[in-house]
């Protein structure tokens, strides 16, 4: 395991042979920072310390930082250099400009002026990189910083099935130990050692070099996915060194010695990490497939896309009769908006054909068996029926859950369903879901969880009650019996970061919080925008994933808005919400849960009490008929 070590290994033990004597250096003020020369600063722990200079090099810095008990070296290997005649030698000469000479030289102590002015610059310096820092953290977004800074906690990799790694992410954890590369080293060639996870951040993870103990100094993010992570061991087995950070060079002299006593027990990556990691980001959708898309512009019906491009499973169609390819849109290839070429004939869909009368050439039907699969139900019983009522999330605006109406019956358990008081003429907005869709609920489901439900529009008998609207409209309520209610052991909570798909915009994926839960039901916050553009979302949507998703798959990541952004968006957004556009942009899975008695097609049912915004696994029948 420690091959790497010894290929790189260095004797680290000091020499104290020269017995020339030190001078002793005034004391400065305790306040004053030191330059090291390898960008290290350290301060006066009590302010008497004083200032020493490295025999070797003539590095000036404060005595207690120097290495070995007379203080002469500045570090490890400067002790080691001047016990070696020939390459002190030859740096002496290097730094001189002088050909190296047989004997070794002591470099001259640096007067006090000398060490003032090195702290001068080092001020100078200290501006300088203040000014740099400001502008990047303007330009850039760091889920790193954003975590650190606000101490935010993220949705683990294994609540999102359909990510990279998500069904095998395994016992990764903080203490995990990794191979990464050490930037902290001044050699020329690419070197690495051994880190620690400290925190986890869905795929990213907060490191520590090995031998830092409890100091955060060079603690680093990175993305536990990416190339430069490898299990312990890697490195003897491809011949790569493994060189402490040179900060640390200095606190042992064995450090073969210190790393078998700091492993010895620890866990580290399976030997097949980069293998699965591999795998799981090969997709089976590829361009120039042909599927059948919902119409963004006519709900009801469904056209032929193609597809343009594939990124981490996400897909950007193109609708097939686009002459100029811009007429496009984005989801994931487990998306239910998807279909394979004749899906709508087969249940009965409306359909748009399209005017080109031939495939064009390289394009071809996706096989049917990598879409989504939905759950098989049985129709022939007590099934739906056109008029009942229920509530759904609305298309057009995810933020809401409405009263709707099912307004046909297709084959294989799929509904169109209508919102009502807002619905075209000729039914161009009717949605399809299907029976099993956690986007749809039964009615009294938003009272039960308390959510706020939004009444038909030019409702005026208010606040809005289902008794009342059912005997006034002649209509019934869908049985509760008929609606999804399983709940999967998703492992949200509240307060979890993580980045989710816009899905009125779903180009945009952006930084976002899970703010509310109700079993499977997630109430999806985008950072730094207005509670009216949060959207409700099933715990299994393909649009939600880990923190890092979008660094591993080279998509790019909406930051949280900022207020000038929000001033200068938040108008015309407003408007397209009140209008309610026809234009359908993205679609919301959503989830059907919980309590109450409540009067339902004649029937007493009870419905059990509903968990708390906490509580958010767990699988129940959550609709049960009362006994007589």
């Amino acid at each position: 395991m420690f091959d790497g070590y010894d290929s790189c290994s260095e004797d680290t033990s000091s020499s104290s042979s020269s017995e020339e004597s030190e001078e002793e250096v005034a004391p400065l003020p305790s306040n004053l920072p030191i330059i090291k020369n390898n960008g290290q600063v350290y301060t006066y722990p009590d302010g008497k310390s004083g200032m020493a200079t490295c025999e070797m090099c003539g590095m000036v810095g404060v005595r207690d930082a120097f290495y070995s008990k007379t203080k002469r070296f500045c570090s490890v290997s400067c002790s080691r250099s001047y016990s070696s005649n020939s390459k002190k030698a030859s740096i002496l000469a290097r730094l001189q400009g002088k050909p190296p000479t047989k004997k070794a030289k002591v470099l001259q102590k640096q007067p006090l002026v000398a060490k003032l002015a090195a702290y001068a610059q080092y001020q100078a310096t200290l501006q300088n990189q203040a000014k740099t820092k400001a502008a990047v953290s303007m330009e850039g977004f760091s889920w790193g910083n954003y975590i650190n800074s606000n101490s935010f906690i993220a949705a683990p990799v294994t609540c999102f099935k359909h990510a990279p790694m998500g069904t095998c992410w395994g016992d990764i954890s903080e203490n995990v130990r990794v191979e990464v590369p050490n930037t902290d080293c001044s050699l020329p060639t690419k070197v690495f050692w051994i880190a620690g996870i400290v925190k986890l951040a869905g795929y990213n993870a907060l490191l520590r070099y090995e031998g830092f103990e409890n100091d955060p100094g060079l603690d680093f993010w990175c993305n536990v996915c990416g190339s430069d992570i490898h299990p312990v061991g890697w490195c003897a087995a491809s011949g790569k060194p493994l060189v402490p950070p040179r900060t640390i060079q200095h606190k042992y002299t064995n450090w073969k010695a210190f790393l078998v006593k700091r492993l010895t027990g620890a866990k580290t990556l399976p030997p097949d990490f980069s293998q699965k990691v591999s795998e799981s980001m090969q997709y089976p959708f590829k361009p120039c497939m042909r599927v059948e898309v919902v119409d963004k512009r006519h709900l009801c019906r469904t056209r032929v896309a193609v597809v343009e491009s594939v990124i981490g499973g996400r897909l950007r169609l193109v609708y097939e009769e686009s002459e100029d390819r811009t007429d496009d849109f984005w989801c994931h290839m487990h998306s239910p908006l998807i279909h394979h070429i004749g899906w709508s004939r087969s249940i009965g869909h409306r359909f748009k054909r399209s005017d080109i009368t031939k495939k064009q050439d390289g394009h071809f039907d996706t096989p049917p068996h990598l879409f989504a699969k939905v759950k098989e139900v049985d129709q022939s019983g007590e099934w739906f029926k056109e008029g009942m009522k229920l509530e759904a999330i609305d298309p057009l605006n995810l933020s809401t859950i409405c009263v709707a109406t099912i307004r046909k019956v297709l084959a294989d358990g799929f509904l169109m369903i209508g919102i009502d008081g807002s619905e075209a003429a000729d039914g161009s907005d009717w949605f399809c879901y299907h029976a099993t869709s956690p986007s749809i609920f039964p009615v009294g489901f938003c009272e039960i969880n308390m959510i706020e439900l939004t009444p038909p529009r030019g409702y005026t008998k208010l606040p809005f009650k289902w008794f009342d609207y059912l005997r006034e409209t002649g209509s019934i309520a869908a049985p509760v019996k008929l609606f999804n209610k399983d709940v999967p052991n998703h492992g949200f909570r509240v307060g979890m970061k993580l980045e989710a798909v816009d899905l009125m915009e779903p180009r945009l994926i952006c930084v976002a919080t899970v703010t509310r839960i109700i079993h499977r039901l997630l109430r999806i916050h985008f950072d730094g925008w207005e509670e009216e553009y949060d959207q409700w979302v099933d715990c299994e949507s393909p649009d939600l994933y880990p923190v890092g998703w979008c660094q591993l798959t080279g998509y790019q990541l909406q930051p949280p808005a900022s207020q000038s952004s929000r001033e200068s968006q938040s108008g015309s957004s407003k408007q397209k919400k009140k209008a309610k556009s026809q234009q359908y942009k993205g679609h919301k899975k959503m989830t059907a849960l919980q309590l109450k008695e409540e009067l339902i097609d004649g029937e007493d049912y009870h419905f059990l009490q509903g968990a708390s915004d906490q509580e958010s696994n767990g699988s129940a029948n959550f609709y049960i008929k009362q006994e007589p």
